[in-house]
């Protein structure tokens, strides 16, 4: 029989979580940001809950073959614009939009050969410093596109750095509000500014005409500790689980695992979970991270190794070899535990474990 893990993909929390966007923002338009493989679920697997959305955002041109592969017209949208000019002659073959961030792929477009003009996103580089003209410099870009018969409608986009909590012990989104909202006075076209954490936390100041819905979509938490799932109505869309392949007793002063990273101050009974770092479960979750064992929380024991990892069971006597542990996600009996919670453990965030389940995990829907 197969190695028991698997990684579970739940659509009706996909369709859940998209309708929560809707709610945040009635007045919007939604994108559902399906880069990275949808976060590590699988495009195809998720499309299907998802095609409800107004549109899909995503970076790669190869991901865009993907969703018209699967019979999408609608509007699809490249977050970071094309990479070199060829690009621009898919985006017309594939009718995709796409941000211009910088001259370059301004100069780019004043070069391509269309017989249809492109919609475009202006990026402002509103504070977050990544990618995006300055404030200084957004006008004379605007214009510049509007000079273009290669463009044809021009829309508004910004991103938030701290849409998910404080800066600076201030409000978050304030500074980049407010430069936004001086760079596009008078300027016409269509806005996009919220991502999910200002969607969830902002939506009367930041849902203009469409929303970025992300990781929200998967039952992320933007804001997690100070907010949970359960808070913002969010059903996680993926579960990693696997199960218990071996037991041992210890005794005090016994170790576990490389390093002997972990000692027991006494009688304690372990179990070997089928999961480890090769599988895309964080090498770095030390002694206490979180994990479900038949529906029940437990806590992992020692150093992750690449195939397995020690889970404690001295609370749970009737838990054993097979035992079912979900590693995060839905468990059995409605028990549940967020990708968000294990991420803190690990030092890290949810949307890496999303995107790091490795390919050797089984994935199907639930």
């Amino acid at each position: 029989m197969p190695r028991p893990i698997e990684a579970l993909i739940h659509p009706q929390a996909l369709a859940h979580n998209l309708a929560r966007a809707r709610a945040q923002a009635p007045n919007a338009r939604v994108w559902a940001v399906v880069k990275a493989n949808a976060y590590g679920h699988g495009i195809e697997r998720c499309f299907d809950a998802l095609r409800a959305a107004d549109g899909f955002a995503l970076l790669d041109l190869d991901e865009a073959q993907r969703l018209r592969a699967l019979d999408w017209r609608g509007p699809i949208l490249l977050l970071e614009g094309v990479f070199e000019p060829r690009d621009l002659e898919l985006c017309s073959r594939l009718k995709l939009w796409h941000a211009v961030h910088c001259e370059q792929q301004i100069d780019w477009l004043a070069m391509h050969k269309t017989h249809e003009p492109h919609r475009v996103f202006l990026k402002l580089n509103s504070g977050m410093n990544r990618l995006g003209f300055t404030p200084a410099a957004f006008r004379a870009a605007y214009a510049r596109l509007d000079a273009l018969p290669q463009v044809d409608e021009i829309s508004l986009m910004t991103h938030f750095s701290d849409a998910d909590a404080l800066r600076l012990g201030q409000d978050g989104i304030a500074h980049q509000l407010r430069a936004f909202t001086e760079a596009a006075d008078g300027i016409a076209g269509e806005r996009s500014i919220a991502n999910s954490a200002a969607t969830l936390r902002h939506a009367e100041r930041t849902a203009n005409d469409w929303v970025r819905a992300g990781i929200m979509l998967y039952g992320g938490v933007p804001d997690f500790p100070e907010h949970s799932p359960e808070h913002w109505d969010l059903a996680p869309a993926m579960t990693l689980r696997s199960r218990i392949i071996g037991t041992q007793q210890l005794q005090a002063g016994d170790t576990v695992g490389y390093g002997s990273a972990f000692a027991a101050e006494g009688p304690m009974r372990i179990g070997i979970v089928a999961c480890g770092y090769a599988d895309g479960y964080p090498r770095h979750a030390g002694t206490g991270t979180p994990v479900l064992v038949d529906g029940h929380r437990t806590r992992t024991l020692g150093r992750v190794s690449m195939d397995m990892l020690a889970v404690d069971l001295s609370a749970l006597p009737a838990s054993g070899f097979g035992s079912e542990v979900t590693l995060w996600g839905e468990g059995p009996r409605h028990s549940r535990l967020p990708i968000d919670e294990v991420a803190q453990a690990a030092g890290t965030i949810g949307y890496e474990l999303m995107c790091a389940v490795a390919q050797r995990v089984p994935v199907r829907h639930a």
